[in-house]
């Protein structure tokens, strides 16, 4: 235990340095778009599809130079299984406000006394100081206040559309779709990355979804570089700020 506490210093000096090393190492240059390779997106379109059959299609679609696949002129061009495209529009505009006012108080008082009690009062109150006596032996007084105020205003606004991937067919239906955008303007790079589940009949003909009809929607725009670097604290403020208990 006494090696423990002189190494303390020099590795939280290390982590601290590798934590920086990420930063240090985009100083002067743009930062780097996320690998495509390894993602859910890339494995669902990776899979491709069995070709339509015959039997699949029926032999009169077969036969005929019209078909009711996505690449028929009247056919259903909606995405409907894994690596198929559709896009997600997203337009928030909210904006909520809510005010508060609590007030609480209480006031109370209790006694208790033994004025009569077969005489053994008065022969105690002849034992007692001047001015004690036992008809007010015992006395409560208490008094509480509370008062509380809160208030909570918030404006959103975002309008996106962005490209998404069907990865997964439930058993039930729902599809589940996950997609993301980055877009690198000099030295920032904003992404937007949506994921969640819907349903088929909630597609529209244009091959588009609103985001209020996503289930479980996890819709994040944020984004890295030399503006998103300065709008934080360093290192060092971060982790006093946790560890310091006021």
């Amino acid at each position: 235990m006494r090696l423990a506490f002189p190494l303390t210093g020099p590795l939280l000096g290390l982590a601290l340095m590798l934590a920086a090393c990420s930063d240090l190492a985009e100083v002067g240059r743009a930062p780097e778009f996320s690998p495509l390779v390894p993602t859910l997106e890339h494995h669902a379109l990776y899979n491709v599809p069995l070709p339509e059959t015959a039997e699949r299609r029926g032999s009169t679609d077969a036969a005929s130079l019209w078909t009711a696949s996505q690449r028929s002129l009247f056919g259903d061009r909606r995405a409907a299984q894994p690596g198929d495209i559709l896009t997600v529009v997203i337009e928030i505009d909210d904006s909520a406000q809510m005010t508060n006012s609590t007030g609480r108080g209480r006031t109370g008082s209790q006694s208790m006394g033994v004025p009569q009690f077969m005489g053994l009062p008065q022969i105690i109150d002849r034992n007692l100081p001047d001015g004690a006596t036992m008809a007010d032996a015992v006395g409560f007084n208490g008094t509480t206040s509370f008062q509380g105020q809160g208030s909570v205003s918030r404006n959103e606004q975002l309008a996106l559309r962005v490209a998404t991937t069907i990865i997964e067919r439930l058993p039930n239906g729902v599809l589940r779709i996950e997609g993301s955008q980055e877009v690198r303007v000099n030295h920032e790079l904003r992404e937007l990355i949506v994921t969640g589940y819907i349903r088929p009949e909630d597609i529209s003909r244009r091959n588009e979804i609103a985001y209020d009809r996503i289930a479980g929607a996890r819709i994040s725009y944020g984004g890295r570089g030399t503006i998103s670097q300065m709008q934080q604290p360093g290192y060092g403020q971060q982790i006093t700020d946790i560890i310091l208990p006021f």
